[in-house]
């Protein structure tokens, strides 16, 4: 254990000073559907980047749609949903928060979904844009949640897309997972195994040549010289989905919300420490999202039967159609989830 105190302490110290952005993904996977630019910023003493996309930088600032990726991802995988916003006449922008991706990698810094949607919102004001419609899948979702609470007169809707935060693990009995814990096991992933726990809780079971792509890029990111930075952000960040549940404050979410839940999602971090029976409670996402949405006070709750954590991958027609009735658009020959 002191061998190992050690090396962090070390690995500090050598990263101490290098928050610059990296090429997170491999060349054969980390194709960005539009371009990428950086946003500079200070935040708690440094100077960082934020990655984004935009579909129409010197564009129209009222109709706007922000997408908010999850932790296991990188903007590209919005591919699908970018094409169709763009199609129905919508600016997207598409950030990649502090610590993933191309965005600035930090050896120390004090992530709280408050200040990723502090981050986000200094974007937004960098770029003139004052109202957006947020659009927020799996810990994304839950930093939509929180940005609608810090800023609802710059949120005219929150669209969540399986998002996980909609019960506090914590508070359910999941054991803490001390931060040198959940670096040693990020140090450990590879494809194999983010392929099998993805199976296992993304797709209940399931598996699909549709789905490895995303899966080996998320592997990518582990390799090569930054290894070690993707692997301490990320623990860094799962320390915060894990202490920083939003589930508490929603009844205070004055803002329109549209859910769109996959009913197959099973995705519950810690649910592997737990006793069975626990187990086998968390993640119930039918149930919590229902219950989510009787506590809001305007709520529209879509369920794509069949369907798990990756509704976008999974059936992006169901999908595409379902998020162009939520934002009041129009689509032709559309298929919908079970509407409630």
């Amino acid at each position: 254990m002191r061998a190992f105190l050690l090396f962090v302490v070390l690995l500090l110290a050598s990263l101490s000073a290098r928050a610059e952005p990296v090429d997170g993904t491999s060349p054969e996977s980390g194709q960005y559907p539009l371009e990428l630019s950086h946003f500079e910023f200070t935040s708690q003493g440094q100077e960082l980047q934020m990655a984004f996309m935009d579909s129409d930088p010197d564009g129209q600032k009222d109709r706007v749609v922000v997408l908010l990726h999850g932790k296991n991802f990188c903007g590209p995988y919005w591919h699908q949903t970018i094409d169709r916003l763009v199609e129905l006449e919508f600016r997207v922008i598409v950030p990649e928060q502090v610590g993933f991706c191309r965005s600035s990698l930090p050896a120390r810094y004090q992530f709280t979904l408050h200040q990723l949607a502090h981050n986000t919102r200094a974007l937004l004001d960098g770029l003139g844009v004052e109202s957006a419609r947020i659009m927020g899948h799996s810990m994304g979702g839950m930093l939509a949640m929180r940005y609608g609470l810090m800023y609802p007169e710059s949120s005219a809707q929150i669209i969540l897309v399986n998002p996980i935060g909609l019960e506090d693990w914590l508070g359910e009995g999941v054991p803490y997972i001390p931060v040198d814990e959940l670096y040693r096991a990020e140090r450990e992933k590879d494809f194999e195994g983010i392929r099998a726990y993805q199976k296992q809780s993304y797709y209940d079971g399931q598996w699909s040549e549709d789905y490895e792509h995303w899966a080996r890029m998320l592997a990518a990111t582990y390799t090569g010289e930054h290894g070690q930075r993707v692997a301490w952000n990320h623990a860094l960040t799962a320390d915060m989905v894990m202490t920083g549940p939003v589930i508490h404050e929603v009844d205070n979410l004055d803002v329109p919300v549209v859910l769109l839940i996959g009913d197959r999602d099973r995705t519950a971090i810690g649910r592997d420490r737990v006793d069975e029976e626990l187990a086998d409670r968390l993640g119930d996402y039918p149930r919590l999202s229902r219950e989510l949405a009787a506590r809001l006070p305007e709520a529209e709750l879509v369920l794509f039967k069949g369907i798990g954590h990756m509704p976008h991958i999974e059936d992006e027609t169901l999908y595409l159609n379902a998020v162009t009735r939520a934002l009041g658009a129009e689509s032709e020959n559309e298929e919908s989830g079970n509407k409630e």
